[in-house]
């Protein structure tokens, strides 16, 4: 399965199962191409199974997993790939660790960071923030025109990830991106599937 990074889903912490799964479908169905299972403070147990059933879900409609930061999850779910950051493990170490088919995405904020990535064997990499957002208390702003240094400095996909709404979209859609990753527009909308829907929609246009 060839990667369609057009609209990244990264979902929220902590949401319950039935609710996580529902929101999930719903935003598929709304046009969503790609998911990242984002659990930081679950135990290991529930990372798994909400791992699980996810991937059971997104293999029906052919939409890839990926497992935020836990390699030992994304192996055990058989996920299709696995995303990090700067901090976890080195993406040279992921690599002999996961199979070869499985997707390695990684977090970066600066052009070294990224040619970095394209040089260990990333398949994309998630920059950001691209505007202030309130899902990553951590996250820092990317300094004015960073974003399209960045995206023009590597040959593999660029994700824009942090504070992407359908009104700033247009602000970054030329800048040699293959896709938005987002959050709390889709996770925390009344309708999902029609929230993402309207971002696919805005990314077409």
């Amino acid at each position: 399965m060839t990667p369609n990074y057009n609209l990244y889903l990264v979902t929220e912490e902590s949401v319950p199962m039935p609710e996580l799964l529902r929101i999930v479908e719903e935003a598929v169905k709304g046009g969503v191409t790609i998911v990242q299972l984002r659990e930081k403070n679950s135990s290991g147990k529930d990372f798994y199974e909400k791992a699980r059933k996810l991937k059971e879900l997104l293999a029906s409609y052919d939409v890839p997993l990926i497992i935020n930061d836990r390699v030992d999850v994304a192996l055990a779910v058989n996920a299709d790939g696995i995303h990090i950051g700067q901090t976890d493990l080195p993406l040279s170490a992921v690599r002999k660790i996961v199979p070869a088919s499985m997707i390695i995405g990684i977090s970066v904020s600066t052009v070294d960071e990224a040619k970095e990535a394209e040089k260990y064997g990333a398949d994309y990499i998630g920059v950001g923030a691209a505007f202030p957002t309130q899902s990553k208390n951590d996250a820092k702003i990317l300094p004015k025109g960073i974003l399209e240094l960045i995206t023009n400095a590597v040959t593999i996909p660029a994700v824009a990830i942090g504070g992407i709404k359908i009104e700033n979209l247009a602000e970054i859609r030329n800048k040699n991106i293959a896709g938005v990753a987002i959050v709390s527009g889709i996770m925390k909308a009344k309708d999902p599937n029609r929230a993402a829907t309207a971002f696919r929609k805005a990314l077409l246009n």
